[in-house]
């Protein structure tokens, strides 16, 4: 079996975020980049299928050369081998575009995506690139097994989790869940002084074109000063005249 897995470059989320002046393009000093905590559930999984069923796993990115070291932590936790899409991520359905490009070309079986990355949470990519590849598609994925051509898979819905069964090719959107977060690797020496050995191919971009931009962004109002109550009627006073939420 196949797999490719999607690798979003996001910034750690004890990060300081800022835009530049006129508030159109996130400014990307002093943050740390680390890989998207939900695609880091769907590689650790992958990794199970490496382990237990002798599946090959790929790592892919869209993205400039600055996302390479994010890359290489994949590779070093197990990852077979990197691709680097050479163009910047501009919209979903760009990025979607050039990852089915990738997909088609390599012919995987199992392509894994986190449903959603955690700097701009769209959510889009995986469902577009399923359509786009013609695959079955199951998103907010939170446990998955393949056995030969057939998949089993269990999403979270609305007060509960539905179990699906469906053939590969096949895109998951996958989530926390997927695997135990005792389960999350850490990269040790070994792995890392590998993953200098391993391939990180760079491709060229097809040339797709994005379908939105970001107008401008918004950072949220600071909180208010902090007042705490001694007792209980002052607090009732405080929802009631100050809140108006009572």
């Amino acid at each position: 079996m196949k797999i490719l897995v999607c690798i979003s470059h996001v910034p750690d989320t004890t990060s300081k975020i800022n835009f530049n002046s006129d508030n159109t393009e996130f400014d990307t000093n002093g943050v740390q980049f680390v890989i998207n905590p939900n695609d880091e559930f769907g590689l650790t999984r992958a990794m199970w299928f490496k382990e237990k069923q002798n599946a090959t796993v790929d790592v892919v990115n869209v993205g400039g050369p600055e996302t390479e070291p994010t890359l290489r932590k994949a590779l070093a936790i197990g990852a077979d081998s990197a691709i680097r899409v050479n163009t910047s991520a501009l919209d979903g359905y760009q990025v979607a575009k050039e990852l089915a490009k990738v997909a088609q070309d390599g012919g995987y079986d199992l392509i894994i995506a986190g449903r959603e990355s955690i700097d701009y949470n769209g959510g889009m990519v995986p469902g577009m690139l399923a359509g786009l590849l013609g695959a079955s598609f199951v998103n907010k994925c939170i446990a998955l097994e393949v056995e030969g051509n057939s998949a089993t898979a269990v999403r979270e819905i609305d007060g509960g989790k539905e179990t699906l069964s469906t053939t590969l090719p096949l895109v998951i959107g996958g989530q926390k869940g997927l695997v135990e977060e005792s389960d999350l690797r850490i990269p040790n020496m070994r792995g890392i002084m590998m993953a200098r050995k391993k391939p990180l191919n760079v491709v060229e971009p097809q040339g797709a074109d994005a379908e939105t931009k970001a107008a401008s962004f918004e950072k949220p109002a600071p909180r208010g000063d902090v007042k705490l109550a001694e007792s209980v009627d002052e607090l009732i006073e405080m929802l009631h005249n100050d809140a108006k939420v009572i």
